[in-house]
Order: C-alpha cells, then structure tokens, then sequence
C-alpha cells in the first residue's frame, strides 16, 4: 500500500476525539447534500415525465388548423388520408370552445371538446373511467373527475352547458343545451380533470352555430418522443398539406415544459450550496487534523518523507471523506425515492399535506433518477471536495520540520 493512502486511512480511523466528531459531522454534510440533489432532481425529471404523458394521453401529437380561423371542411377525408400516411395511428376532426356549465346552481367555465366519437377512444386515451363509459353517442358528455365533484354531478346527471356565442352573435340567441352525464375520467392531472368536458362533434357544432366543418384536426402518431420518427412524420404531414397550420405538442406547450427545465435547473443550483458548505467542512477537519498533527507532520519529514507524499496523504483524507459521503449520499437518495410516496402519505395522515392535487395538479407524486444526472453530481462533489482539501494538504506539506519538532 502507498505511504500516503496508509498515512490518510490511519487519520481516518475513528478514535474518541474531537478530531473524529468533526469529520463524522463533515461526512453527514456531504451524505445529506448529495441526497437532497439527487432526490430534487429525480423529483423534477418525474413532474416533466408526468406532465408529458398526461398531455401526451389527452390531447393530440399533432394539431392541424385553417389558419386564420378559418373552418376546415373536408374533415373525413382529409382525417381518412392523413391516417395513411406511416407512423400515424389515428386522426379525428375537433372543435373546441369555452362554455359555462350549470347543474344545481353550481355553474364552472370548462372548455368543451368536440370530437368524432368513433374515433375518439383512438385519440384520447381515457381509460380511467371512474363512473360510467366513455360514451359521446346524442346529446352525451364526458367530464373528468375533479369538474364533476366541483358541480355535484353524477352519471346520469343532466348538465345545462350555455353557448358563448351568444356574447359574439348580437342578432342570434343559442339556448343551452342539456347534455347528459355518460362518464366521468379521472386523468391524473387537475387541469384536464377540472377544465374539460367532451362530447360528440354534432354537439359541438349546436353550441357554436355551425352547421358543417371543424377548426381543427387532431392526430396521434405511435412515438411521438422519438424525435427523429416524429420529425419525419411532421415534415410528411405538413409536405402532404401544405395550405393547413401544422402544429406539435411540443410547440403548443413549450412555456410549460421550459418553465419545468428552468425550475430545476435553479432548484439543482441552489442546492448546490448545500454541498458547498458540506465541502468546506471537509476543508475544516482537515485544517484542524494538519494542527494537531504538527508533530507528526515534523516527523514525517525529519525522516525524510517528501513534502509530495505528506501533502498526497492529507488530499486523499479529504478525499476518501467525500467518496464515502457522496456513496452513503446515492444510496440515501434512492433509500428515499423508494418510499417517498408512502413518506407523502404519512405526513398526509397526520395533517401534513405536501403534495395537494390542487396545487400541483398530479395524483401522486413523480420522480425518475436519470443515471447520468448522478454521476454529475457524484463527480462534481468529488472533484469540488479533491480541490478543497489542496489547501490544507498544501500548508501541511510546507511545514518546517524543526518548526514542527520545536512546538512538539
């Protein structure tokens, strides 16, 4: 074994001394900083995990309009060519509108959807039904969860839903429609639970006073996160109809999914000062070892150890502090993802609610640990904590040994 590795192992040796709490305590520093970032980050990549399935479930890859607002006619046939064309799975004519709904004095402001009922369960992926069938066949509506606990509503339920054209036509008056319940999903997600009903396009249509047409055609393709398959099939859709507005989930959503980028990366930053103290500790018990050391450093070097060897050893004191922190840190980490849910859940039973859907909008809270995330964080701790410990080591390998000995 190398002098220095020996001579760094044998100060590392757990003695009752105050020597040993300092770096016990700098070791849980680095532990509880590196855990905290792996489980922030975990944490996060899950909530954009979460928020693009949900969106990826509900509502279309692909979206394709007029422009202009103006009405597409041929729906059928251009939603029967664009099925076609490889890589789509379904495509379904739609309308979409806001509405106020009343049922028992309770009225909500929800946007309807209108669509093909034949094609919709190919669009929509609801099969989370927790009362009824999705069922758009007459004068039927699909509301989610949330937005039928907020009405009071129930399956089989009538549902008064008033048309917002009569605030746009001042010649025209449109009578509600009385729609009734046929189901009711819950998709996870607050914000589609709450602020959506769906129906037949016919329906629709009755709302808005049209009589034929859709504003727009919705599409699903088979991997829409595999981004060079959905490239292509953009590119072939837009080569196909190049008079329409072609327009991707990730361009309909992009302020969300930026926000959730920018969040953790400024969560990831800020926590970083916690392993940045946790590091300055480690620097600190090794400023306190290389005093009480004094004597022995002196010797060391009287014997003719090179000042290269003594500085080796008090670096790799520093660094074997971190190593085994940042590993004690990872396995923290994961202990805690593990069981983060049923955490959540406790603390939910005494009182404590940390993760309320009305806030956060999901049923339960996500994580994901991308491997290569962690080993950016186990490298850079390493790293930061291998520069710290140069310092001390670097004052203890220019020590004079007769000074050394004198103070002995």
């Amino acid at each position: 074994m190398p002098f220095s590795l020996f001579l760094a192992l044998k100060y590392l040796k757990p003695k009752r001394s105050f020597t040993s709490v300092v770096t016990l305590i700098s070791v849980i520093g680095v532990v509880l900083g590196v855990a905290i970032i792996i489980i922030v980050r975990a944490v996060m990549t899950g909530f954009g995990d979460m928020w693009h399935e949900k969106i990826l479930d509900f509502k279309p890859h692909i979206t394709i309009t007029a422009g202009n607002g103006g009405v597409i006619e041929n729906e059928e046939a251009l939603c029967r060519s664009l099925e076609q064309i490889s890589g789509v799975i379904a495509a379904s004519p739609g309308l979409e509108t806001r509405v106020l709904v009343e049922h028992r004095r309770r009225v909500s402001a929800p946007l309807i959807i209108g669509t093909d009922p034949r094609r919709a369960p190919r669009v929509m992926k609801l099969d989370r039904m927790v009362a009824g069938t999705f069922d758009l066949d007459g004068d039927a509506v699909v509301v989610g969860v949330d937005l039928a606990d907020e009405l009071g509503a129930m399956v089989g339920d009538d549902l008064l839903v008033y048309s917002p054209m009569n605030l746009v036509s001042k010649k025209d008056i449109y009578l509600p429609e009385r729609l009734k319940i046929t189901g009711v999903f819950d998709s996870g997600q607050r914000d589609f639970d709450s602020g959506f009903i769906i129906t037949s396009i016919a329906v629709a249509r009755d709302l808005m006073g049209m009589r034929s047409g859709v504003y727009s055609i919705h599409v699903k393709v088979k991997d829409p996160q595999n981004t060079a398959k959905f490239k292509r099939i953009v590119d072939d859709i837009r080569l196909f109809e190049p008079h329409y507005t072609v327009r991707t989930w990730q361009e309909i959503d992009s302020q969300l999914f930026n926000a959730l980028a920018v969040e953790k990366n400024m969560m990831v930053i800020l926590l970083m000062f916690i392993t940045v103290v946790a590091i300055f500790c480690v620097t600190n018990t090794l400023i306190v070892l290389t005093v009480q050391k004094t004597d022995e450093i002196g010797l060391l070097k009287a014997l003719g150890f090179s000042s290269r060897q003594v500085m080796l050893a008090f670096v790799l004191h520093g660094w074997i502090q971190c190593l085994v922190g940042t590993l004690l840190g990872i396995g923290a980490a994961f202990l805690v993802l593990e069981n983060l849910q049923g955490l959540v859940d406790l603390l939910a039973k005494v009182g404590v609610d940390v993760f309320p859907k009305s806030i956060y909008g999901l049923a339960q809270i996500p994580w994901r640990v991308i491997p290569r995330e962690v080993a950016d964080v186990a490298v850079s701790v390493i790293l930061f904590c291998t520069v710290a410990s140069f310092l001390p080591a670097w004052r203890a390998a220019r020590m004079d040994p007769v000074t050394a000995l004198r103070k002995e």
